[in-house]
């Protein structure tokens, strides 16, 4: 009888800890993949240059990650983390086949407000949110493809970083009462302006979308 109570108390203490798996206070952290995904719709280089002359920027697959804290069961500030990305930057309308033209290197640090649905001890939860992003752009590099679209002379580029608004909606799974998987995909709505050294700019809604998988678990 004794040995059946030790095992009712058990398994009710057990319950109890996972019920404790996403409650107010949880800080929760994970690792993965991320890509970025430029949605990328440019204007048109300034004069002198070819009418229609634009860019479009390749997409990024980085280590990545992030931390979680529960302010409430269901109200969350997350903090997506990742590597540097590297992007290039190839021609686009009426100088798509010159190739690559330069490379940038991309931080975003994004902070996003979640809803996350159902209980807290729930085995799936979905969850909507929305935030800012700083997206620090770094590191740009030219190639001889576009000194020769400028006038043969060596150019250089850099490019503006730039705040933006950010979306987010997400899936968790938890696994048990502290690991746990999840996907996100986030949505930010960014513009900026390439400068060349030539004086020529070139103005980019960059849009890129961000999609992210990782295991992780609860840190307190």
């Amino acid at each position: 009888m004794n040995r059946k109570l030790h095992f009712i108390a058990a398994a009710l203490a057990f319950t109890a800890l996972g019920a404790q798996a996403q409650t107010a206070g949880s800080l929760l952290g994970r690792v993965g993949i991320t890509q970025i995904n430029p949605d990328v719709r440019s204007g048109n280089l300034t004069a002198p240059s070819l009418p229609g002359s634009q860019a479009d920027v390749g997409s990024s697959t980085r280590l990545g990650g992030g931390l979680t804290y529960m302010v409430t069961d269901n109200v969350a500030i997350d903090l997506p983390l990742a590597l540097p990305f590297k992007h290039e930057i190839t021609g686009a309308g009426a100088i798509a086949g010159v190739g690559k033209i330069g490379e940038l290197r991309a931080l975003p640090v994004t902070l996003i407000a979640e809803w996350r649905f159902f209980d807290a001890n729930a085995k799936w939860r979905p969850s909507l949110g929305g935030g800012v992003t700083y997206a620090k752009v770094y590191r740009e590099r030219s190639t001889a493809a576009l000194s020769a679209l400028t006038g043969g002379s060596p150019t250089t580029l850099t490019v503006e970083s730039k705040w933006a608004l950010t979306g987010a909606a997400g899936i968790t799974y938890n696994i048990n009462d502290r690991m746990f998987v999840e996907g996100t995909v986030h949505k930010t709505l960014l513009k900026t302006t390439a400068h060349l050294s030539t004086g020529q700019t070139l103005a980019m809604k960059l849009d890129p979308w961000s999609y992210s998988i990782g295991i992780g678990m609860k840190l307190r």
